[in-house]
């Protein structure tokens, strides 16, 4: 069992853990969850990236172990994240950063391209002006949540942020979300505002272009949290980012194929290029579309 750390930011005392293998020559791979969501969020797929990599997983400033004190911003979490890194004692880590994570580790690697190795960017968006709006229906339950009791409020959260089909196939999964994280509104009240307000303020201008990381962008084709146009935006406006999708998949998209999900990023990480129309992890349910800098369907077309 791995114990919990942590690393003084200011104030603030932000948690994370260490696992995998000690003796590795892989850089380590940093671990960036989204809103309200701790460094269990990884759920199944961190276990196959655990055995290949040392993992860092971050408790983000709100989640789980992380204190919050009054409003912050994308930039102040990615400098939480710097600070694990220099109290776990690590020069350089790849990045994997999924939602908010995806963006705090965009803001991580255009700041600090030197502690950056490669960059790993799950159902996240490049951040205004440029990127395609929250789903209509994710804001109306955003906007209607507050009128709901707490844990009715994270369940259609948690199913929103699943496929339509996975909620209708396999409805356990949502539950199994759920019981993998701590009621964040007893241990941090108004975190969870406090996160959606960093990240809706979030905006990058131009500065994805100065991304020196080699990029892997990936998405589900079914989200509805993050329009999946987004992917593309960011392939498209990082130099050298390779786009995966997923086929009708949702928003956590690593819960519902955790297998493709570790075998699109191992395969990255190990170096292996993604090549336009060339298929990998065979093995998995998934039907991993690799797409390149070509739309979410393969055309073209956003």
């Amino acid at each position: 069992m791995s114990r919990t750390r942590f690393a003084r930011h200011g104030d603030l005392q932000i948690a994370y853990e260490v696992r995998g293998p000690r003796l590795t020559r892989r850089l380590p791979l940093l671990l960036i969850q989204g809103l309200a969501l701790d460094h269990a969020g990884w759920g199944p797929a961190a276990g196959p990236l655990q055995r290949l990599f040392r993992l860092v997983l971050v408790d983000n400033r709100g989640s789980g172990r992380s204190p919050a004190s009054g409003p912050f911003s994308v930039t102040d979490m990615a400098d939480d994240a710097l600070a694990v890194l220099d109290h776990a004692g690590i020069g350089a880590a790849h990045v994997l950063g999924a939602s908010l994570g995806g963006m705090i580790a965009q803001d991580l690697a255009m700041r600090y391209p030197g502690r950056v190795g490669r960059l790993v960017l799950a159902c996240t968006t490049p951040g205004w002006p440029f990127a395609y709006p929250m789903p209509l229906p994710s804001v109306r339950l955003i906007a209607g949540s507050g009128g709901l009791a707490p844990r009715e409020a994270l369940r259609r959260h948690v199913e929103n942020a699943l496929s339509a089909a996975t909620v209708a196939d396999r409805p356990e999964l949502a539950q199994q979300i759920i019981d993998s994280q701590p009621p964040v509104w007893e241990r941090h009240p108004g975190a969870w505002q406090a996160q959606a307000a960093a990240g809706g303020r979030y905006t990058s201008s131009v500065r994805q272009r100065c991304i020196r990381a080699r990029t892997l962008v990936l998405h589900g084709t079914a989200d509805r949290v993050v329009n999946p146009r987004n992917a593309r935006l960011l392939a498209a406006r990082i130099p050298h980012a390779d786009l995966v999708t997923f086929p009708s998949l949702g928003h956590l998209f690593f819960w519902e194929d955790p297998g493709a999900f570790a075998a699109a990023v191992t395969s990255f990480l190990g170096g292996a290029d993604l090549k336009p129309g060339r298929q990998i992890a065979r093995r998995y349910s998934s039907m991993i579309s690799l797409t390149g800098r070509r739309g979410l369907d393969g055309t073209g077309r956003p």
